[in-house]
């Protein structure tokens, strides 16, 4: 669900980069003001690296209709909702930027789309499933089991929250007339398809990580945050060899996802794509101001193999990802310091 510029008026795009904006620096914030309860940077940069990859991958959901991960619930499940908001802003800025995938000018609103809704509704949702396995178990609740089941519940709604907030803001600042019925029904039955992909995908990807470490999982701990070695919280510890592994994984499957099986994804429109050119505004889509760079559209513009360019991506992703965690836990020790 990349929004492209020109879809919603320029006033709508600005209010809801405003929106995005603030919400993404109050993330940054709590994340730097509670640096020493982040999961490890290895655990982070992985996540963030896996919901690239995982996002080259569409999957067909009807006829000439695909989907592909949002990743804000899968995300929020592995690192908790505030690095997995960061994480998806961070992947969206990759897409906008180096694979001009996503308007710039609609950077904001896919931001708000996929990062803060997506995010923070798939995980209200999953901890909300936990919760009522918790009061349900005499014991505590089968992490194996309950874990994946929440995280795919998380993001099937994530994915139908963030369709319905588009058809509200279309019907606010739409550029091109178009039914509000029609756009309605097309959008919230197309993505409810791709959440139940979505809902596949992030309950498998939470199943490999909790049968590898569960502690490594912020869905399920008491306090959401997720404890991915033998020091908890202290994203300066060393890694340990449990600690390693979910992070090994997932770096593997962001690996696979972007370099292998992205060539075997669906050419399909996207649910938004298919959903604009049979409502009638996809002729609204303005070009990407980055058309004509290299890796533009995952390297088509430049001639670059699209697993070169998805590989690209994911290593970016991750740099960045674990860049972002050392400026944050070095400023909040430098601010103490002082």
């Amino acid at each position: 669900m990349h929004v492209p510029d020109q879809y919603l008026t320029d006033p709508v795009s600005v209010t809801t980069a405003a929106i995005a904006g603030a919400v993404v620096v109050g993330a940054a914030l709590r994340a730097r003001h509670d640096a020493t309860l982040a999961p490890h940077p290895a655990l982070i940069g992985a996540t963030t690296a896996a919901v690239f990859g995982l996002q080259m991958l569409n999957y067909p959901v009807g006829a000439g209709t695909s989907g592909h991960l949002m990743g804000g619930a899968l995300a929020a499940a592995l690192l908790g909702p505030v690095w997995g908001l960061l994480s998806v802003t961070l992947v969206l800025v990759v897409q906008a930027v180096a694979f001009a995938d996503g308007g710039l000018t609609a950077l904001g609103t896919n931001t708000l789309l996929m990062a803060v809704v997506g995010t923070l509704v798939g995980w209200a949702v999953a901890r909300g499933v936990v919760g009522v396995a918790r009061r349900r178990a005499a014991d505590a609740p089968d992490v194996r089991a309950v874990g994946p089941v929440a995280a795919a519940a998380g993001g099937a709604a994530g994915v139908v929250a963030a369709a319905a907030l588009f058809v509200a803001l279309y019907a606010v600042g739409g550029t091109v007339g178009v039914p509000l019925g029609t756009l309605t029904a097309q959008m919230l039955g197309v993505h409810a398809l791709i959440g139940l992909g979505e809902a596949v995908i992030t309950g498998a990807v939470v199943a490999v990580v909790v049968a590898i470490r569960p502690a490594a999982l912020a869905l399920t701990a008491r306090d959401g945050t997720a404890v991915p070695d033998g020091a908890p919280g202290h994203a300066g510890v060393p890694l340990r060899a449990g600690a390693l592994r979910p992070a090994g994984v997932l770096a593997g499957v962001a690996g696979v996802a972007a370099v292998v099986l992205s060539s075997f994804a669906s050419s399909a429109p996207d649910g938004l794509e298919a959903t604009a050119a049979r409502a009638g505004f996809a002729g609204a889509a303005r070009d990407h101001a980055l058309a004509g760079m290299p890796l533009a559209d995952y390297g088509e513009a430049g001639g670059v193999l699209l697993g070169v360019a998805g590989g690209l991506g994911v290593v970016a992703c991750a740099v960045l990802a674990t860049g972002l965690v050392a400026a944050l836990t070095r400023s909040r020790a430098v601010a103490v310091e002082a």
